[in-house]
């Protein structure tokens, strides 16, 4: 079985976490899916690109979520969780997936 890349996993989970979150009206659940897909793509970073950067790609991943909110006030909710994901997606790739 072909495994999902860690830039698909946060991606994923920050589009997903909000999706939930929204669509339930539970922040708690949202909240949930966020930090399960972050903790699977830490995992595969850590594997994969070592322990610095997977820290690294965490704190991006924690920061990306925590910016789309100021920059949802600017441009909406869905395209700022978008940027962040991509921005997530891109980061992941280039350290991580790239070479996998």
């Amino acid at each position: 079985m072909a495994k999902v890349p860690s830039s698909v996993v946060a991606a994923g989970g920050l589009v997903g976490g909000y999706g939930v979150a929204r669509w339930t009206r539970k922040r708690q659940l949202g909240g949930a899916v966020l930090a399960v897909a972050g903790a699977a793509a830490a995992q595969q970073w850590r594997v994969r690109a070592g322990g610095k950067a997977a820290g690294a790609l965490t704190a991006a991943y924690v920061a990306a979520f925590a910016g789309s909110h100021p920059l949802a006030k600017k441009v909406g909710a869905w395209p700022a969780v978008f940027g962040a994901a991509g921005a997530v997606a891109l980061a992941s790739w280039a350290v991580a997936d790239r070479n996998a």
